[in-house]
């Protein structure tokens, strides 16, 4: 019998189709953000047109993301994406700080995110338990650990089973992921279509500006627009997750930059769809009162106004389906960054064990399953995600920079794709890339100073294991 799959030289195995790669990408993307950060976004730019254009320009700026970086994606095709293709552009020590980054902040947080927004989906479904108040007031250099005790839990919970899950193969994550994708986008399609025809919602709410904030004025609203932009790159994160499995997608050259323009571009369809249904819905000042009640989702809000209680059943479901597939999307391609460092002899050595039965990288799966764990008890869901967006785009305009490196310094290297509007789009990407991080340094300066606190954490790192391994 003919084998449907080739081993990779790392011990992964190609088993992992264009099909699983399109979902990965829109599974890794359509996670929580899409329910969530309209209501923020509506707090930051008091208007619902800002709103709809801050969501696109998001999704304008990832896809050229997603179309620069797959000219990379599809000449390097190695286990843990973007720190293989650093290590070729720059050298070992800034790929590294990519990788430690990741580890540090970007994916971990990102999986303590996303399963933090499961665990308070399931709050509005069953109330979790808390600690004595006595417990939550106690203050450990600024954070609450013991704050919503209930919900951190249940995302812990839900960490150690997808980690399980995934530790027994690649096959069962990745059929996860398109079970779940494909149901949540069908949900989806269905509250867009009932939002827009069955409920009493009107284009009226879309012109009509906040009536309880002020009116932005130009240079208010250019940094509101930033922090607004923020939120939404949370809900376009990871779609430069496809990358890290580049070990074990099927012909990976092709496969990977399809994935990545065709998953890009649908889930771009989706947001504007989706979050156009919500201001239509709701105006906005309701958005904004969701905005400030804890544990509140507006999804679950706008679906509540023209579906009543069955609405939230429903919408309930479809937050925790959309979590649960991103949580173990991530999960799932993360982990294949530490492997890949630890082959390089640039982490805890232990990571670099393939699993000789299941042919995952076991150990590396443990290890960020314990960090992510250790995020969720540390932090609130925003905290994390300003610091991973901030961090993300500081590599992600990096990235778009080394096509250029890689033009000059691999002329001759065969290019199955090469970047959309070259080199204009990967110019003005990397344009956008640096004015975001600039602003967000000036508009969420705590977070962004702990994101580089922990991006520098890892120098000592670096120089304790290249001195270990010389």
């Amino acid at each position: 019998m003919k084998k449907d799959y080739e081993l990779h030289t790392s011990g992964l195995v190609r088993r992992l189709g264009l099909f699983s790669a399109v979902m990965l990408v829109v599974s890794a993307m359509i996670g929580s953000g899409v329910f969530k950060k309209v209501a923020p976004m509506s707090a930051d730019l008091h208007a619902p047109y800002w709103v709809l254009l801050a969501w696109g320009i998001a999704g304008v700026i990832s896809l050229f993301g997603a179309l620069t970086n797959a000219e990379v994606a599809g000449i390097i095709a190695e286990p843990g994406g973007q720190y293989a293709y650093f290590r070729q552009m720059y050298g070992r020590m800034f790929s590294f700080l990519y990788g430690w980054t990741s580890f540090a902040v970007i994916q971990s947080a990102t999986i303590a995110s996303v399963a933090y927004v499961f665990a308070e989906s399931v709050n509005t479904l069953y109330t979790l338990p808390t600690l004595p108040e006595s417990w939550t007031q106690i203050s450990l250099l600024g954070l609450q650990p013991f704050d919503n005790f209930g919900v951190k839990l249940t995302a812990i919970a839900l960490i150690t089973l997808l980690t399980t899950l995934n530790y027994r193969g690649v096959e069962y994550g990745s059929s996860v992921g398109n079970i779940f994708s494909s149901a949540v986008v069908v949900c989806i399609f269905c509250i867009i279509f009932l939002g827009l025809f069955w409920s009493n919602g009107s284009v009226e709410n879309i012109r009509t500006v906040s009536t309880t904030r002020p009116p932005l004025e130009s240079m208010s609203l250019f940094g509101a627009m930033f922090t607004a932009m923020m939120s939404a790159f949370w809900a376009y994160e990871g779609w430069n997750n496809l990358g890290f499995m580049g070990g074990e997608i099927k012909n990976p050259h092709r496969n990977i930059p399809l994935g990545l323009m065709f998953g890009v571009g649908f889930v771009m369809l989706v947001y504007v769809c989706i979050n156009f249904t919500y201001l239509y819905v709701l105006p906005i000042d309701k958005l904004i009162e969701v905005h400030e009640q804890q544990n509140t989702i507006a999804a679950i809000a706008v679906v509540k106004e023209f579906m009543g209680q069955g609405g939230v059943l429903f919408i309930t479901g479809l937050i925790l389906m959309a979590t649960f597939g991103s949580t173990n999307n991530t999960i799932m391609s993360a982990a294949r960054i530490y492997f890949a460092m630890a082959k390089d002899k640039l982490f805890f050595e232990r990571a670099a064990v393939c699993h000789d039965t299941y042919r995952t990288p076991s150990n590396a799966l443990i290890m960020q399953a314990v960090w992510a764990t250790v995020l969720v008890i540390s932090g609130t869901f925003d905290q994390l995600t300003d610091m991973l967006i901030f961090a993300s785009f500081l590599f992600y305009g990096a990235g778009a920079y080394g096509v250029f490196v890689l033009r000059k310094k691999f002329k001759e290297v065969p290019r199955p794709y090469k970047a959309f509007g070259y080199p204009y789009i990967p110019a003005l990407f990397i344009v956008f890339c640096v004015t975001l991080v600039v602003v967000s340094l000036f508009e969420r300066p705590k977070e962004c100073g702990v994101g580089l606190l922990l991006i520098l954490a890892g120098l000592p790192f670096y120089w304790w294991w290249k001195k270990d391994h010389k």
